[in-house]
């Protein structure tokens, strides 16, 4: 498949990034989601902090390229990826929050919609850049369940109760990308989609 087409000043700035970061430990589909952040963020940091799972990768661009849905936490992430899931696979594409008008007892709202969306997309890309509630509460499902996402993106960003949930995510088997720390967000979950997708469009014969 042919590559994508890339505006001039996104290359200019992946040759800054490849210049200031020099050699590094990555796999060539690891950093091509590392200088994806980074570039989001103008943040080099990020090279610290994201976390691969074995196989992680190659099992989403596998599920993207089978049109698996995605399902964000909130309608930034969703937005931040809609126009190169429309430019590749068009893949079915939602945002948890929608799926719940108010919270239930004891849950935030993007809580309550994370639980809907799952039943009925189990197997979908999960994208969290926002919520680390949903993060924890989709963790506890699908170890609950027995069942496993095509992927785990998790990126909250903020004080309470992030780093924790990053940490659940971590202790278990599930497919993830993950961002470690406090730092993460929209821009950083969806920058993590667009390389995956990106991927998955150019490995296609």
């Amino acid at each position: 498949m042919p590559h994508l087409p890339q505006h001039p000043i996104l290359l200019e700035s992946f040759a800054i990034i490849d210049r200031e970061i020099g050699p590094h430990p990555f796999s060539e589909a690891e950093y091509a989601i590392v200088r994806r952040v980074i570039h989001a963020t103008a943040d080099f940091e990020f090279q610290q902090l994201l976390r691969f799972s074995p196989g992680a990768i190659a099992g989403a661009i596998a599920a993207l390229a089978d049109q698996v849905p995605i399902v964000t936490d909130v309608g930034m992430v969703r937005q931040g990826c809609a126009g190169m899931v429309a430019r590749t696979f068009g893949n079915p594409l939602v945002a948890a929050v929608d799926f719940a008008d108010q919270a239930e007892p004891g849950k935030t709202r993007t809580e309550t919609g994370l639980l809907r969306a799952w039943e009925q997309f189990p197997t979908a890309i999960y994208a969290i850049g926002n919520a680390p509630t949903a993060l924890r509460a989709l963790c506890d499902r699908c170890l609950a369940t027995g069942t496993s996402p095509a992927l785990i993106i998790g990126a909250p960003v903020g004080f309470v109760g992030v780093q924790e949930a990053k940490a659940h995510l971590a202790a278990t088997p599930l497919p993830q990308i993950c961002v470690t720390g406090r730092k993460g967000g929209s821009t950083v979950a969806a920058a993590i989609l667009n390389a995956l997708l990106i991927m998955a469009w150019e490995a296609q014969p």
